[in-house]
């Protein structure tokens, strides 16, 4: 006999759900979030015939959490329903709507007893690359709070000091850099900066950790927070630097975040088997190669094609048919994090590799876009990627963008 588990989980309780193969509803508990629910849980799966041999496979709702993890420590199959997918297979139960945790619980054991097949099993990454996908993602968090906190710093500034804006604009980096955000805590409002000496200004830029050109930057700055500009009320001015300060430590915090777990993911990527492999290809580097591996994993069972991993990063188009209407889209439902990388990944390719320069130049000569010309490359870099790993084989520019035969035939002349 069959046995399929449904878990509808909640933040302190999780309600279960055993069905058979016919649909039978054999047990159904309510467990606490804690060691003693999930030894409940277990309890109850070995009364209905789970062994280390046959494990019964779980639906659940989520892929992340303590509960899931030590599900899949177990060595069990489990599958992380999409929410919009339960709803929908909720309405073949009952066509009033309604709705309990137990019902819910009875709807995912029924997906998998039906539709098993039609849902992605939780893959079997290695723990390495489990703890790489971790500060990877966290890393990429990061970095976009130090984009959000930075706009919101560079937004308040040009209420009362754009000169700031104009004299560190032409450094690299620009307000993220490290001498730009020293100096605004130093002379947060035009009044104080207007103030700093040169000696003032060369201790500002030894903090920063600059050490050559300090001269002719002391210089640039000290006229360049000189020049006239509009000012709000002394007051005002005032208030607004304390506010700066206070947005400054914010943006202060993201960037450190991001740089310290920039540092751990990397060093953890570079320890794992794929590393040399995804490093190998032009465009990718330890950090966005470690953001790579966190999507796509370590478990080369996941995609049993390089068409189903294109699906799943969103660079392989979608095809909407119905009667006589017949459009290619850009696919919407993707895994975002990887289509970002994918994003930087096609665009830092195109100096590193000739192949992917003259294939993104022969997609725009035939009239794509930007995006869609970078979108189309990354699609076949990933295609190559796929290959690659599936085969334990570094990056072949010569395999991955052979030359055209005419071409070829005149090289070799």
């Amino acid at each position: 006999m069959r046995v399929f588990c449904g878990i509808d989980w909640a933040s302190d309780h999780h309600d279960v759900a055993l069905i058979d193969g016919d649909g039978k509803l054999l047990a159904r508990a309510r467990i606490a979030d804690d060691a003693a629910g999930l030894q409940q849980l277990l309890d109850l799966l070995a009364e209905y015939g789970d062994s280390p041999g046959e494990r019964i496979p779980v639906a659940i709702e989520t892929s992340r959490g303590l509960l899931v993890a030590c599900l899949r420590a177990t060595g069990r199959p489990v599958y992380a329903v999409n929410p919009m997918a339960a709803a929908r297979y909720r309405e073949r139960h009952t066509v009033v709507r309604k709705k309990s945790d137990h019902l819910d619980a009875m709807v995912l054991a029924n997906i998998l007893r039906t539709d098993a097949d039609a849902h992605r099993q939780l893959p079997a990454d290695s723990e390495l690359a489990q703890a790489v996908a971790v500060l990877a993602r966290a890393q990429q968090d990061a970095v976009w709070d130090r984009t959000q906190a930075g706009n919101k710093l560079r937004s308040h500034l040009r209420e009362y000091f754009p000169g700031y804006l104009a004299a560190v604009q032409s450094t690299t980096g620009g307000i993220n850099a490290p001498l730009a955000r020293t100096l605004l805590a130093a002379a947060p409002t035009p009044a104080q900066a207007s103030r700093l000496t040169r000696t003032q200004l060369r201790a500002v830029l030894k903090r920063a950790g600059r050490q050559r050109g300090i001269d002719a930057e002391v210089e640039r700055l000290h006229a360049a927070l000189r020049v006239p500009q509009m000012r709000q009320l002394p007051l005002v001015e005032k208030a607004m630097g304390r506010q700066a300060l206070a947005l400054l430590g914010k943006f202060e915090a993201a960037c450190t975040a991001a740089d310290e777990l920039a540092e751990a993911a990397v060093e953890l990527f570079e320890r794992h088997p794929d590393a040399a492999i995804i490093t190998s290809f032009p465009g990718l580097g330890a950090l966005t190669g470690a953001r790579v591996l966190a999507e796509i994993g370590d478990d080369r069972s996941r995609f049993t094609d390089a068409k189903s991993l294109k699906a799943y990063a969103g660079s392989a188009p979608v095809t909407r048919a119905s009667g006589k209407s017949h459009a290619v889209m850009a696919r919407r439902v993707k895994n975002q994090r990887l289509a970002a990388v994918g994003y930087v990944w096609a665009f830092a390719s195109l100096n590193a590799s000739p192949g992917a320069r003259a294939h993104y130049d022969r997609r725009r000569t035939v009239g794509d876009r930007h995006t869609s010309a970078q979108r189309n490359l990354y699609n076949r870099l990933l295609g190559c990627l796929h290959h690659c790993l599936t085969n334990h084989t570094p990056y072949s520019e010569s395999t991955a963008f052979p030359a055209p035969p005419k071409l070829a035939l005149a090289i070799a002349a």
